[in-house]
């Protein structure tokens, strides 16, 4: 690894627990309507270019080196730093993008003696992150990559508006879209595309040509290879085609709602079930929250119940030196601390917590990530 980062590594209980995870868009898992939107993707690609298809699916354990070094990132990138991945060694992590994927694949396009001259490599998948928590955001989303390579046929910016507009038409039928400039370490001429919804304009996939480095690093002579490459979650791309209001429901066993995530048709809600909250006054290590580590703290400590905690939301943070003395008294802060206070709202899909059941979470939560000396409450 070139990173000048010293990562952390995860546990062998956290990696397990990654490993653990139904992979949606695989058929070999069972079937989801992930499948039916990566389908549709790929079926409307392929037709547009008449090119060859190539699905790849790799292990989610993959060499940093492809992570990061050979699509471009700098050594001293923040991504790379152990707030953002999971590193499993200085060497191995869990991909935090399907992109991972893309240089061993270059690699064997390269190694072969006859490759397609137009060739479109498919990359589905989970990856492996920390994030916040909130319904539209979990720590292992699925992605997809797509990335055409062609060979003495040049593609050009047309190529990947064509591209991008056989995407949104087969993946949002009838949506509108737009394409804004975007810089990606793997990609020249890179653009961000939003798709209009209800709520405003939403991101939906990043593309751009195949930067000639990427190419060349991977045994592929950039006079003769070119590429249109793109990226797009499959989760908020399926939750904006159906209508799903929150990312838990994909992976609801609820029959109520586990039925409706086969196919493409609309949403259908069920009950709405009341939330319940449970605000915490905790003590952190400052200077400031960072939302996302903290949302992963909260994930790994529940484990199993993670699905009942529909958010965790940040309602106030008081650095030590603003808070009132008999405040910090009682909390026992020191110079550098935060007294913060959160919010959860646990909602599970097919039911209610308990009052017993909401509190056991509140504890386990708070035991997770309170880092001051007087506790309020243990761990469950």
């Amino acid at each position: 690894m070139t990173a000048t980062l010293t990562p952390s590594r995860i546990s062998a209980a956290q990696l397990v627990a990654a490993l653990s995870v139904r992979d949606l868009t695989d058929p070999a898992a069972g079937p989801h309507a992930l499948q039916a939107l990566l389908g549709a993707a790929v079926d409307a690609l392929a037709a547009r270019w008449g090119c060859a298809v190539e699905v790849h699916r790799p292990s989610p354990l993959v060499a940093v080196e492809d992570n990061y070094d050979r699509l471009g990132y700098a050594p001293a990138a923040a991504t790379r730093a152990g707030r953002y991945s999971r590193y499993v060694s200085d060497t191995v992590m869990l991909r935090s993008h399907t992109s991972a994927g893309v240089p061993p694949a270059l690699r064997g396009l390269a190694a072969r003696p006859g490759p397609p001259a137009d060739v479109l490599l498919v990359l589905p998948g989970l990856t492996h992150r920390r994030d916040v928590v909130d319904r539209l955001h979990v720590g292992t989303p699925h992605q997809l990559d797509l990335w055409r390579i062609t060979r003495d046929a040049p593609v050009r910016v047309p190529d990947l508006l064509d591209m991008v507009d056989a995407l949104v038409t087969a993946v949002l039928p009838g949506a509108r879209w737009r394409a804004e400039p975007a810089e990606h370490p793997y990609t020249t001429d890179g653009l961000q595309v939003d798709v209009r919804t209800a709520d405003g304009w939403v991101e939906l996939a990043e593309c751009g040509l195949a930067a000639p480095h990427v190419l060349r690093r991977a045994g592929l002579d950039p006079a003769r290879h070119t590429g249109l490459a793109l990226g797009m979650g499959l989760d908020r791309a399926l939750m904006l085609r159906k209508g799903v209001p929150d990312i838990r429901l994909l992976r609801a066993e609820d029959p109520r709602i586990a039925g409706q995530m086969l196919d493409l048709a609309p949403w259908r809600p069920v009950s709405a079930l009341p939330p319940v909250r449970r605000d915490l006054s905790i003590v952190l290590d400052g200077p400031v929250v960072d939302p996302e580590l903290l949302g992963d703290r909260v994930r790994t400590a529940l484990g199993a119940r993670a699905d009942a905690l529909e958010s965790l939301d940040v309602l106030a943070a008081t650095p030590h030196e603003d808070l009132p003395t008999p405040a910090r008294t009682r909390l026992g802060t020191r110079p550098g601390q935060l007294n913060v206070l959160l919010r959860l709202v646990l909602r599970p899909v097919d039911r209610t917590l308990t009052d017993a059941e909401a509190n056991a979470v509140r504890d386990r939560v708070y035991a997770a990530v309170h880092e001051g000396p007087h506790h309020e409450w243990a761990a469950c």
